[in-house]
Formats: structure tokens, sequence, C-alpha cells
């Protein structure tokens, strides 16, 4: 069982069918890649892998898939936080029902301007009805996307009040200064970031690893930062993975960077489906593809 979450984590890419379905024979291929990479599990299901585009019967039988198709459930970390709470609960009960101890929630999302009061009401009441000593949660806190940010006061409440069940935080606001707050107010919770060119200052301030999107690009390089950050006679290897990660973070930022990744994993892969989105998001043009491809 995973306790406290530590190292890397893909944020992975969801691919699609045809139809726009997710297509879990890829999907399950790209995550025994990932693993074979490095990563130390896969944050599926997730922002980079569009999962609020999918329904809640989607997501399970995604989830699903992969836990027949052979990859360890202590391996996965599948997001189950939605705008319905209910909802929330029926995805945490079945990654439960699947052998999958630890999920990634965002809080709810559609209200805005909620107060830390109810913020912490949304997780009790989750907690309260999903009612599992098991479950472990990494909360996620993306706020340029939620818009609803998770405090460091909501935190420590909910720690008190849920102790050995809130583990860890995914902290994709970009901002150091913040996961250092944390990695010093709350000795032993996870501090994950969901930047890739953050690892390495965060592993070095005792944070705990992070789960990110440039991470199905870079995966080696992102485990080799985790696995020697701290080795003094490895700075300049170590130098050269982060000059890796940065360039490549850099790259996927040029344009959408979901689609551009997508567009990359494609080159990889030779399978142009990886390119396709589900709508609102769109696939890069053939002028983005272009100027995508020249390093």
């Amino acid at each position: 069982m995973m306790t406290h979450p530590a190292g890397v984590f893909s944020a992975a890419l969801t691919p699609l069918n045809a139809d726009l379905s997710p297509d879990h024979a890829s999907f399950l291929t790209h995550c025994r890649y990932l693993l074979d990479e490095g990563c130390t599990g896969i944050a599926m299901l997730g922002t980079t892998g569009e999962a609020n585009s999918f329904s809640a019967k989607e997501r399970m039988a995604l989830l699903d898939a992969v836990v027949k198709g052979g990859i360890a459930p202590d391996r996965l970390l599948p997001g189950t936080g939605v705008a319905a709470f209910s909802e929330t609960v029926e995805l945490t009960r079945h990654a439960l029902s699947v052998g999958v101890t630890t999920v990634v929630m965002l809080p709810p999302f559609y209200y805005k301007g909620v107060s830390d009061d109810g913020v912490f009401a949304a997780y009790s009441e989750i907690l309260q009805r999903v009612a599992d000593d098991r479950l472990r949660v990494v909360l996620y806190h993306i706020p340029q996307f939620s818009a609803v940010p998770i405090s460091h006061d909501v935190i420590a409440r909910l720690l008190a009040a849920y102790p050995g069940t809130i583990t860890g935080i995914k902290d994709s606001a970009g901002e150091l200064s913040n996961m250092i707050a944390m990695v010093e107010r709350f000795p032993g919770f996870s501090v994950l970031a969901g930047a890739d060119p953050l690892l390495l200052p965060l592993l070095r301030a005792g944070g705990a690893g992070c789960i990110t999107a440039t991470s199905n690009l870079v995966a080696r390089d992102l485990a080799f930062i985790a696995a020697h950050y701290a080795a003094p006679d490895r700075v300049a290897e170590l130098d050269a993975a982060q000059a890796r990660v940065v360039a490549a973070r850099n790259r996927v930022s040029k344009f959408a960077q979901i689609p551009s990744i997508k567009a990359l994993t494609a080159e990889r892969t030779g399978q142009p489906g990886w390119r396709r989105m589900r709508p609102p998001l769109l696939a890069l043009n053939a002028e983005e593809l272009a100027a995508l491809s020249l390093r």
C-alpha cells in the first residue's frame, strides 16, 4: 500500500480512438512504457489525461482495463475529483474496489469564491461517505484551472480530522515557495511538484517528488533526478538531465501543452492517432506541428 507517495509519477496522456473514446490498449502500452522509463507510478485521469472531458463510466472502464492489463494497483494514482461530490465518492470507491488505494482529488470546482470552510466541508463529506480506512488522498491544488485553491489552513484541518488518509498534495500552481512552505509546515506530508523543472529544487528542499505532464516525454531524466538529486558526485549529470527537462517543458509550452505532448508522442510511436483530442481541446494544426518538430 502506498502511504506517502514519493518519486516520479507521470500525469499520463489518454490516447483516443477515432470516435474519441479512450483507447484502452494504447493507454496500457503507454503505461508500461512510462514504468519502463523509470516512473514510480502513473497518475492517470488528471488534467493532462483530459479526464474532465470523460464521464464517470469512461473513467472507471479505463482504470479497469489498466488493472486487468497487469499494471499493479499500487503503481496507480487515478484522479477521482469531479464537480459533483457524489460522483467523486463513486469514482473513489471504484478505485478501491480494484485495489487502488491512493487517489488524486480535486476539490469540487464549479462554484468560485468558495471559502476555506466550504473546501474543507466538501473533502470531509466525500471522505465520510467513502468511509474506507484503506483510502489515501493526494489533494490537487491547481487554482489556475479549478479557481478553487487549497490553502495551508485547509490542509492543516484535513490532516487533523483525517490523519493517515490525507497523505499529500500535487501543487500545480508553479510556485516553489508555496511548496517549500508546505514541506516546512507539514512534516511527513508528501509535497509533489506539478511542474517538471521544479522537481529538482523541491527534492533538495525536502519535497517528495512530482506528478507532471512532460514526464510523458522525459521520464528517464526525471527518474534520474529523483534517484540522484543529493549525490555530490553526479552534479554534472544532474545539470544535464535538468537542462533536458527544462528544454522539453519549454518546447511543449510554445503551443497548447497537452496537444503538443500528444503530437510528440505520436512522433515517437509512429502512431498518428495519438494526436487526437477530445473537444473543447483541439489538436495542433499543420503549421504548429511543423514548428514543434523543429528543435
